[in-house]
């Protein structure tokens, strides 16, 4: 042993969770392993790691964090690890039960949607807590899916009494003139990732009536304009690509009981060269507006497969060469 490592024991207070959070054949320990930096190694249902002070303090955090969710009646899995070790490495302090456990809704999977990183955690509370929330940030970070989410459970709750998914229908490469079909079939392609976040949601047919019954309406954002929207959960989603003038239409439309999510990445502006993003406008504009919440996601936040992170942070290099 290098004599400036240091080692320390870690066991679960509960012995019969020391399976489940080693995993397999130690399989989780070799993750957190490969996470920390630290070397880890188990007698019987004891952890024994050697490292660095710092990695070796960020391990067994961890491993206590873990082993909490665990006695929570938590199923661990390989990717909650690593979206575990990430919470920590940003924030020390932070409870891992307040932000895995934080369930918003039960998806038709039989899958509990629940936050995944502290600025998920932070949408969450911010769309609980205010009228307007605009999540900002890159692919993959959650926001469309969690404001979805939180707007099926307040419609479940009775909450709200509608859902209005919207999106600005923006040519981005393509003219929907040249596009078969009529209006409606014309701009469903720029909707069809919000239908499939609903369907992800609730089952097929369950969401295909709240469609047919106008519970839930998916619609283009030109089609918001004259309207007053009451008693609804609205969701902008691509706000990067509005105009201006359209944001201020969108938030406008707003009328009683009714909340809004507005969701964007800065950074995939496919309106004309030289036009202003009306989301970009609105940070300045709305920043001191009371009621109103700016959560700001990373490459860190990013919950799809480990590529696209990867593949967010090579663009984010790129662009500051």
């Amino acid at each position: 042993m290098d004599d400036h490592l240091k080692r320390q024991s870690f066991s679960p207070e509960d012995p019969k969770l020391a399976h489940a959070l080693f995993g397999q054949q130690n399989r989780h320990l070799q993750q957190i392993e490969r996470l920390t930096g630290v070397r880890i190694s188990s007698k019987g249902t004891t952890a024994l790691l050697e490292g660095d002070t710092d990695p070796l303090d960020h391990a067994v955090r961890l491993l206590g964090e873990l082993s909490r969710l665990l006695a929570s009646g938590f199923s661990l899995r390989p990717p909650d690890i690593e979206y575990a070790e990430r919470i920590l490495k940003m924030d020390a302090t932070a409870k891992l039960t307040d932000i895995f456990l934080d369930t918003i809704i039960v998806s038709s999977r039989n899958k509990a949607i629940a936050p995944k990183s502290l600025a998920q955690k932070a949408y969450l509370d911010a769309m609980r807590g205010n009228d307007v929330v605009f999540g900002i940030g890159p692919a993959g970070t959650g926001k469309t899916y969690l404001a979805m989410a939180m707007a099926v459970a307040m419609l479940k709750k009775k909450e709200v009494s509608r859902i209005i998914l919207v999106r600005p229908a923006v040519e981005a490469g393509e003219k929907l003139g040249f596009l078969p079909g009529d209006i409606a079939e014309k701009v469903n392609p720029y909707l069809r990732p919000l239908y499939d976040a609903l369907y992800d949601l609730m089952d097929f047919d369950r969401g295909q009536a709240l469609i047919d019954n106008g519970v839930v309406e998916v619609a283009p954002l030109a089609f918001m304009r004259g309207r007053t929207l009451n008693d609804a959960f609205v969701i902008l989603d691509e706000a990067q690509n509005t105009t201006p003038e359209q944001m201020k239409m969108f938030l406008t439309r707003l009328g009683f009981g009714s909340r809004a999510v507005i969701t964007g990445d800065i950074t995939q502006i496919d309106l004309p060269s030289g036009s202003t993003s009306g989301l970009i406008q609105t940070t300045a504009v709305l920043d001191r507006v009371a009621g109103v919440s700016f959560i700001r996601f990373s490459s860190l936040d990013v919950v799809r497969h480990p590529i696209v992170q990867a593949i967010v942070e090579a663009y984010d290099r790129y662009n500051r060469d």
